[in-house]
């Protein structure tokens, strides 16, 4: 296969995925409502603004890479490098773990448990339908490059 033309194949931008799951978790939350008083605590914000800094940790250490050395976040075309350090040497995937650390976080600050009973689901998601794709696709494009890789560093953290 043509490796200029070659990507993942990932359709719907990850993103949406998990702004998706997240606006399904407050729209189950009018229907079925599940009590927020946890959220309603002092410790509830805490955390949220908490998993809300890590998120930025990681997605801007992953853009920062990405910007340095040229490559595209966009899941439908092809990566001019395969992105091995910074913050792509605790985790394969810092932009999906940054995310998730966000969705978790505005999780806890609007308060809805609906969203922590998705959240298993969203991670299947991503992990079935985005990351084994681009896998597959960064298997194709780096080969032995990418398996060494994978034998050093996690897929999430």
């Amino acid at each position: 296969m043509d490796k200029k033309k070659d990507n993942p194949g990932i359709v719907i931008p990850p993103p949406i995925i998990y702004l998706a799951v997240f606006a399904a978790g407050i729209f189950l939350q009018r229907i079925i409502p599940i009590s927020k008083s946890f959220f309603k605590t002092r410790g509830s914000g805490i955390i949220g603004i908490v998993l809300i800094a890590i998120s930025m940790v990681f997605g801007l250490a992953a853009l920062e890479r990405f910007f340095k050395t040229r490559n595209t976040v966009i899941t439908v075309k092809p990566a001019t490098s395969l992105q091995t350090g910074g913050i792509y040497s605790v985790t394969r995937n810092p932009m999906y773990v940054g995310v998730l650390f966000l969705y978790t976080g505005l999780t806890f600050l609007i308060g809805n448990w609906w969203n922590i009973i998705l959240l298993p689901f969203l991670i299947l998601i991503i992990q079935g339908y985005v990351i084994h794709r681009e896998e597959k696709y960064l298997m194709r494009r780096f080969g032995d490059d990418y398996k060494k890789y994978k034998t050093k560093v996690r897929r999430w953290i």
